[in-house]
């Protein structure tokens, strides 16, 4: 009955959205050109999802922010998923997708439309348009720029986000996208990443990692000797919210993935791993961190779900659920210790971006290796069993491989590009600036001007008004 009702709702979309392929039953349609048509309908839904994403990304990064850098990092949210769609569509889907070598794509580029179906031989195996494989595609890769620009948050220039962007979206995660799915090595050798571990999440984070560590941490980060003081975000329910919007859009870009609502409700099973390994990565880091801090933290359950999401995401159609539930247990406890970890190392991320897309994606992508399920991989023809099922070490040696050469490249391309950038242009703003919030530096105004202006004259009426370069430590949170 259940699935009565899906293929209901998706065929009545389908008689909105491509009326044409409905009402040519009348002339001799054929099930295929209705079944390409439902297909299309569901991965248009699909990309539709991801896209959703971007207003989770920024109520979370808004969030977990200081409020006199809120509106600058929200509204970059923006900035950067326009800069995505002008530059996927110029060079970056050509990159991915379009006929090439093992590297890289040569054709494709500035699509025109369906009619440049000839040039993506990789996406071919599907019956879905290229415009709409084109915009699900997109989805992604706003995801990984989005994740790449999260751990500059409140220190940054916003003319960084433009040139990084720009690069990163052309040279950087189209590059990874061909090797793996747009018919380059790694996809030759087997590589399983149904949605995206190691493409969109070790990718992006790999790049924040490096921004984090050119940028440097924020003033009053650190004390003397180097231990980290606490500069909690302004709103924690902005983050849950986001979160909570960031969940609903997972189930585009896992299930999503499969590309079709009709072969034997594949989806619905991605849908359960997926579903299933979160709830269980929310448990496993609020648990653990009730157990290491003595309270309950929020944050950490936050970032404990997001981390079991990524290491999900490329393993949901390879595995059972049982495993599922592991390997969202295993990532939400190991974020919570890793992103600890960075922060007393001096890498000081205020959105987590490595310990949770990157670590977790790096698990994400070896959990296939061990626990892909026989069946699975022959639906899904990808690879080969995970070691727990008797398929010795192959697929593991391959996925390590991918990860490993991701994590490479990614490091050694996003080094070069912002250190030439450090040294030309400049990646962080000026102390002064850094003090008086990105908001007003950047854009003229706060993103709470009412509060900002009444906290302000407080501080001036109490003598408290600080202009030095380094807040004392601990004083600075709310600002």
């Amino acid at each position: 009955m259940k699935k009565r009702w899906i293929g209901l709702m998706v065929g009545m979309l389908a008689l909105l959205v491509f009326p044409a392929n409905v009402f040519a039953a009348e002339e001799g349609a054929s099930n295929v050109e209705l079944t390409a048509g439902l297909n299309s309908v569901f991965v248009f839904l699909a990309a539709l999802l991801v896209f959703f994403m971007q207003a989770g990304f920024a109520l979370l990064e808004a969030g977990s922010v200081r409020m006199k850098n809120a509106g600058h990092v929200a509204g970059k949210t923006f900035l950067t998923f326009g800069i995505a769609i002008v530059a996927f569509w110029a060079f970056g889907f050509g990159l991915a997708f379009g006929n090439g070598n093992s590297f890289f794509g040569f054709e494709g580029f500035f699509l025109s439309g369906d009619n440049a179906a000839s040039s993506f031989d990789s996406l071919s195996i599907y019956d879905v348009p290229t415009t709409i494989m084109f915009l699900f595609h997109l989805s992604f890769a706003a995801v990984s720029l989005a994740i790449a620009c999260g751990g500059m948050a409140e220190r940054a220039k916003l003319s960084v986000y433009i040139v990084f962007g720009l690069l990163f979206t052309i040279v950087i995660y189209p590059i990874v996208a061909h090797w793996v799915w747009g018919g380059g090595w790694l996809g030759a050798l087997g590589m399983q990443d149904f949605a995206g571990s190691t493409v969109v999440h070790l990718t992006g984070a790999t790049a924040a990692l490096v921004a984090t560590i050119l940028l440097k941490p924020r003033l009053g980060k650190y004390n003397k000797d180097g231990k980290p003081n606490s500069i909690p975000g302004h709103n924690q329910v902005l983050s849950v919210l986001g979160v909570f919007i960031i969940w609903i859009g997972w189930f585009g870009f896992n299930p999503g993935s499969t590309i079709s609502a009709l072969t034997d409700g594949f989806f619905g099973f991605v849908s359960l791993n997926t579903n299933i390994a979160a709830a269980a990565g929310a448990l496993a880091a609020l648990l653990i961190s009730w157990a290491v801090l003595g309270k309950a933290d929020i944050p950490s359950m936050l970032n404990g779900i997001l981390a079991a999401f990524v290491a999900i995401t490329g393993a949901c159609a390879f595995v059972e659920p049982w495993a599922a539930v592991v390997i969202g247990a295993i990532a939400g406890t190991i974020t919570f210790f890793t992103a600890q970890w960075f922060d007393r190392k001096g890498i000081d991320d205020p959105v987590y971006a490595f310990s949770v897309h990157g670590i977790a994606g790096m698990w994400g992508a070896v959990s296939t290796g061990l626990f892909a399920a026989p069946r699975l991989v022959e639906i899904t023809g990808v690879g080969k069993a995970g070691l727990f099922y008797g398929g010795g070490f192959g697929q593991l040696g391959v996925q390590l491989l991918g990860l490993i050469g991701t994590f490479a490249f990614v490091l050694v391309i996003s080094f070069i590009i912002l250190y030439i950038m450090k040294v030309t242009m400049g990646l962080r703003v000026t102390e002064e600036e850094e003090l008086m919030g990105l908001d007003i530096s950047e854009h003229g105004t706060y993103g709470y001007p009412e509060q900002m202006k009444l906290m302000t004259e407080s501080e001036v009426k109490s003598g408290s008004f600080r202009t030095g370069p380094n807040p004392a430590p601990g004083s600075d949170p709310a600002l």
